[in-house]
């Protein structure tokens, strides 16, 4: 492994002043896939040969899980998936986060792996992480899953580069209506979820809005309405190990009298960013949701799905999870 420069910080300000003075900077917390990066020396455009890591561990009280029936719930960035799984305010009144933080990776990166990791890592797509193939990610001209093996693409929203978004964390926050507390060079800021992740379309070397600089400090999770369900479910190809997503579902839905009265649906695994399914969402507005109507609503969530050669499975697959979280949340 090459040697790189080490920064302690002690406060976020300090800690994005750093990362701005150097574009070739990097904060660094739990490193479990930064360090891959590393040791790998993977580099190109979209992924510089870093040179220099700032330490974001050393800041005070970076790791908190703060809830109160009325505001919601709040989490330091730096917070383990290990924690925010064994957390009892989020097991009782956020279960699809609980259950989404404990489907990430196994008990020892859980352990270490922090919230604003999981939400901020990059694509797992074997052409990006081989040094070999300059694909448009690394700011090549070609994306070598369209001819290639794309067995774990995107089906959704790729169009130039086919990357899935592989936090499993994140569907679960966008369902929940989730805001990012950002620092930067310029001060604070707030933003949803959203609007957080950015896909190939927008800017194919980037996955999120963070610039060189920025930070995600905290995560706000708003109080949950009276009468809401909630469903979380996760498909993978080794079932109880390790694995990233085929395809993931979150669903956030409430009713009223028989009929729901709000929906939040966000596949992950399936699309470039987690993808908010607004059409299965619509489909289900003002009914009483069954069988049948969570079928068809799945059925539009998928509806402008592309698949190529080999992962024309994920199609039904996801439409499968959507149908199931949908009647989870609703039952």
């Amino acid at each position: 492994m090459r040697p790189v420069n080490y920064l302690k910080s002690t406060s976020w300000s300090q800690a994005s002043k750093a990362l701005k003075a150097n574009p070739k900077a990097r904060a660094i917390a739990g490193g479990s896939d930064l360090l891959g990066w590393v040791k790998d020396n993977l580099q190109g455009k979209g992924s510089p040969r870093w040179d220099t890591f700032v330490d974001i561990r050393t800041i005070k009280d970076a790791d908190h899980i703060s809830f109160s029936k009325s505001s919601g719930l709040k989490l330091g960035a730096l917070t383990t998936l290990a924690s925010i799984e064994g957390s009892k305010d989020v097991q009782e009144n956020y279960p699809i986060l609980a259950k989404a933080a404990g489907a990430a990776a196994s008990p020892n990166i859980r352990a270490a792996g922090t919230i604003g990791g999981n939400l901020n890592q990059r694509p797992r797509c074997w052409f990006l992480r081989n040094a070999e193939f300059d694909c448009y990610k690394k700011g090549g001209d070609q994306c070598f899953a369209v001819t290639g093996q794309n067995t774990y693409h995107a089906i959704l929203g790729g169009e130039k580069c086919f990357i899935v978004h592989p936090s499993d964390t994140a569907p679960a926050l966008m369902a929940l209506n989730a805001s990012a507390k950002i620092t930067g060079p310029s001060g604070d800021k707030t933003v949803s979820f959203d609007k957080y992740f950015i896909g190939p379309r927008e800017d194919v070397l980037r996955e999120n809005i963070l610039q060189q600089g920025d930070l995600l400090t905290e995560i706000e999770v708003p109080a949950v309405k009276a009468g809401t369900g909630m469903s979380f479910i996760k498909a993978q190809r080794r079932g109880q190990t390790y694995d990233f997503a085929l395809a993931n579902v979150a669903a956030v839905i409430t009713k009223k009298d028989g009929k729901v009265t709000d929906a939040r649906i966000v596949l992950s695994g399936v699309a470039p960013v987690p993808w908010r399914a607004t059409q299965a969402e619509d489909a289900i507005m003002g009914k009483t949701v069954d069988a049948k109507l969570a079928a068809e609503a799945a059925d539009k969530a998928l509806a402008g799905a592309r698949a190529m050669t080999y992962n024309g499975y994920k199609v039904t697959l996801a439409k499968t999870l959507v149908t199931r979280a949908i009647l989870e949340a609703t039952a």
